[in-house]
């Protein structure tokens, strides 16, 4: 049997960043992002966000990838979301996300940061949040195949 611990702190927004997530909208799409993801093996330590954006703390499987994980999530929940009418005229995603490793001891650190979107972003806008993480992580948003400056989000 394989053990792994691999922590994933994952962030994408609504396509053209539109802030549609109410907090209402946002309890029922990360209920049913949970239990969806639970369906399919992925385990979502914690999920917050805000009007306009996910964040989701992650542990993958020895045989998970994270694209695939991603994919998984994002596609099912704006499936979803548009079947049942949850967010009008209907949820899309940006195409681009965030990935970046968290260690085992950092964990409780993410796990704050995700439950206080609602708090931290009174203050902060999405877009400067995004970039400011993919600077703490050594990532120049503007490399071949980094498109978070994309026209969708």
């Amino acid at each position: 049997m394989s053990y792994t611990s691999i922590l994933v702190h994952v962030v994408w927004g609504t396509k053209n960043r539109e802030p549609i997530l109410t907090a209402e909208k946002r309890d029922a799409l990360f209920a049913h992002i949970r239990q969806n993801a639970r369906s399919k093996g992925i385990y979502i330590d914690t999920i917050g966000g805000y009007t306009d954006h996910v964040h989701c703390l992650i542990s993958l499987g020895a045989e998970q990838n994270i694209a695939r994980v991603v994919q998984l999530i994002k596609g099912e929940s704006a499936f979803w979301s548009n079947k049942v009418g949850l967010i009008k005229p209907r949820l899309m995603w940006a195409s681009y996300y965030f990935a970046g490793s968290v260690g085992y001891l950092s964990a409780g650190k993410v796990r704050d940061y995700v439950n206080r979107q609602v708090e931290h972003h009174s203050v902060i806008p999405f877009a400067k949040e995004y970039d400011e993480l993919l600077l703490a992580f050594g990532i120049d948003g503007q490399k071949p195949g980094c498109n978070h400056a994309s026209g969708d989000g």
